[in-house]
């Protein structure tokens, strides 16, 4: 199996022939072009790991061609010369090559460059295709008003750091809005952290939070980051915020207006720019007049407020999302792709969905996994618990 693609570009044949020779006998596979016309060609056509590139060429030279690669393919280029200086080098590598050879070519030198470069690449892709699946996996699914509005308000809000409070009902997919206001914003290179507030227990959420120094409890054996820590540059997702402890809510508080922590047990302030978006399935005004929220955290959190409705609410958005989990959870087990009947897609429709989308989701995972090809009406009054 080759270990990869490549484009030598070079106006001397001779050049040409011996690189495609020596890379040909390292085991990749080898296209030449004899200018930067005939390589820009080569580009649209085929998918290359890695270009070799000389600098001097007629018709479009290398720098050009550079400059037009790039805006083609994701493959790392190198450019080579024989007549270069180190402003030549310099010049390349700030337009985007990975790196410059001087020629006569040493081949120990050309071969490391050349997997030093593949390596990348690969790593480029692999990343790339890592990000369109956390994409996809938190894509929102809908063309109802009620989504149109929540998406519309996320592009809106998205480019700036005012904190957002989520609210809705379990399962309606309070979390999918957190991570497009992460991945729309100006900080989505930056770390997403998300912390369940309901899920922990209420003695250990100040060090789940602000982290802890070594010793300030028993079982704190070494120095742990918080999550606030842990976010810096990024977002932090508080999640069911509303079961959040009264004492921890003061110390959130003091975190939003001072951007700063302190660990439990430290004596030292540590500044931390984080983005902190909240989200509940409480409601927080009740939860204020009982005493069991802060008002003025309360008004921290909610510059800008956006209600998830329930499924119920969204009937029209139902078949679209059990056709996008119909596709996703076969492509996952690795099943043939399956369809579902008209009917049987009205009968889902029609149901009160008390678990929202979440239930949705089980439901069609339970119908793939029990029913034949195609899924009928039948099918959903017997596995569906309708």
């Amino acid at each position: 199996m080759a270990k990869g693609k490549i484009l030598v570009v070079d106006d001397e044949r001779s050049i040409r022939d011996t690189l495609k020779e020596i890379l040909e006998f390292e085991g990749y596979l080898v296209d030449v072009a004899e200018d930067g016309a005939a390589a820009l060609k080569s580009l649209n056509a085929n998918i290359y790991d890695l270009v070799l590139s000389d600098i001097k060429m007629p018709k479009v030279d290398g720098m050009e061609f550079l400059a037009e690669a790039l805006k083609i393919t994701d493959a790392p280029i190198v450019m080579i010369s024989g007549h270069g200086t180190i402003e030549t080098a310099v010049e390349s590598l700030k337009l985007g090559a990975y790196d410059y050879l001087a020629k006569p070519l040493d081949l120990n030198r050309l071969l490391v460059t050349v997997r030093n470069a593949m390596d990348k690449g690969h790593l480029v892709k692999e990343t790339k295709i890592l990000r369109q699946k956390v994409s996809s996996k938190y894509q929102i699914i809908g063309e109802s008003p009620a989504i149109k509005e929540i998406v519309n308000m996320i592009d809106k809000v998205a480019a700036t750091d005012a904190r957002v409070l989520i609210t809705g009902e379990n399962g309606t997919g309070k979390e999918l809005v957190a991570h497009q206001l992460h991945e729309k914003s100006l900080r989505c290179k930056g770390p997403f952290i998300e912390v369940n507030c309901a899920a922990i227990p209420s003695e250990l959420i100040e060090s789940e939070l602000f982290g802890h120094e070594k010793g300030s409890f028993t079982s704190a054996i070494k120095q742990r980051k918080g999550d606030f820590e842990l976010a810096d540059g990024g977002t932090l997702l508080l999640d069911e915020i509303g079961d959040m402890s009264l004492a921890a809510q003061s110390k959130v508080l003091r975190a939003l207006q001072e951007n700063k922590i302190m660990r439990v047990g430290g004596e030292k302030e540590i500044e931390v720019d984080v983005r902190v978006i909240a989200a509940t399935n409480k409601n927080l005004q009740q939860e204020i007049k009982a005493g069991n929220f802060r008002e003025d955290l309360y008004h921290r959190l909610s510059v800008i407020i956006i209600n998830v409705p329930p499924l119920r609410e969204r009937e029209g958005d139902i078949p679209l999302l059990t056709q996008y989990f119909l596709k996703e959870i076969c492509s996952k087990m690795g099943k043939a792709p399956m369809t579902i009947t008209d009917e049987a897609v009205n009968l889902l429709a029609s149901m009160q969905w008390r678990g929202n989308i979440r239930e949705l989701n089980n439901v069609v995972e339970r119908l793939i996994i029990l029913c034949d090809s195609t899924i009928t009406a039948e099918d959903v009054k017997k596995y569906a618990e309708v």
